[in-house]
C-alpha cells in the first residue's frame, strides 16, 4: 500500500459545524451523569466542540467557547446541573447566530 498524504480532515464547512456542534452539545449534556464513561465522554465532546469553534474562527464564537470552558470545568468538578446550564446557555447562542 502506497500512503502519498495524509487524509483530508473534516472541518465542519460554513454553517455546518453549527449544526454539528449543536448536536454533539445536545449528546454530551444527556450523559454527563451516566455510569460507564458518561462523564469522560462527555468532557471530550464538550472540548472537541470548543476547540472546533475557536479554531473556525475564534472572535466569533468568543463567548460560546468561554461558555463551554466553564461547562467543561463544572463537569470535571461532578456539578453536573451548572454544567448542563452551561452547555444549554451555549446552544442557545450557537442557535442565535
Amino acid at each position: 500500500m502506497e500512503v502519498l498524504r495524509p487524509k483530508k480532515l473534516d472541518t465542519h464547512p460554513g454553517a455546518g459545524i453549527v449544526s454539528w456542534a449543536q448536536g454533539q452539545l445536545e449528546i454530551a449534556s444527556s450523559i454527563l451523569d451516566n455510569p460507564g464513561g458518561g462523564l469522560l465522554f462527555a468532557t471530550q465532546t464538550i472540548g472537541q466542540v470548543k476547540a472546533g469553534l475557536h479554531e473556525r474562527d475564534s472572535e466569533r464564537w468568543q463567548d460560546v467557547v468561554a461558555l463551554l470552558d466553564r461547562a467543561e470545568d463544572a463537569a470535571v468538578r461532578r456539578e453536573f446541573d451548572s454544567s448542563r446550564r452551561l452547555v444549554g446557555e451555549a446552544l442557545t447562542k450557537l442557535g442565535s447566530r
